[in-house]
């Protein structure tokens, strides 16, 4: 219930960020990939390379993911590369369950990764919802060389 009220919240303030960062997806995601950055350099994990590799890639996946997506003009663009951090998200979950079934981490720090992934994946898919429902903002006006208003043809 507090989540949903939490997720709610978010969605309601998600018109004018000024910067990625403020966005509560990519906040809950950053703290997903620094939570994976400590399981990561554990030495049975780094001597696991592919395993470390892919976790690696995919925990920075969700927040670059969410910053780029920022950086494109358009709720509809912005969403596509909102869904492909959701997606990193999940297989950061397959990944957690991994490296538990390798006994690199507890059954307790599983079900504290999994609760901070399953944050990050409601959040990104508020964040979703809210850029498929909302119009794009307007265009700003085309300037010319010298930075001044061009009149529409």
């Amino acid at each position: 219930m507090i989540l949903a009220r939490q997720l709610g919240c978010l969605i309601h303030g998600m018109a004018g960020w000024k910067h990625f960062k403020e966005i509560a997806a990519w906040r809950y995601a950053h703290d997903l990939k620094l939570r994976i950055d400590e399981f990561i350099e554990r030495p049975g994990v780094k001597c696991r390379f592919r395993l470390h590799d892919q976790l690696y890639d995919a925990a920075r996946s969700g927040p670059s993911n969410i910053a780029e997506g920022f950086g494109k003009y358009g709720n509809k663009e912005f969403a596509r590369f909102a869904r492909i951090a959701k997606g990193s998200e999940v297989e950061v979950l397959n990944h957690l369950i991994d490296l538990r079934d390798q006994r690199l981490i507890s059954e307790d720090e599983l079900m504290l990764a999994e609760h901070a992934a399953n944050k990050a994946i409601k959040a990104v898919v508020g964040l979703i919802r809210h850029l498929e429902s909302t119009p794009d903002p307007p265009r700003p006006p085309k300037r010319d060389k010298h930075g001044e208003p061009v009149e529409p043809e």
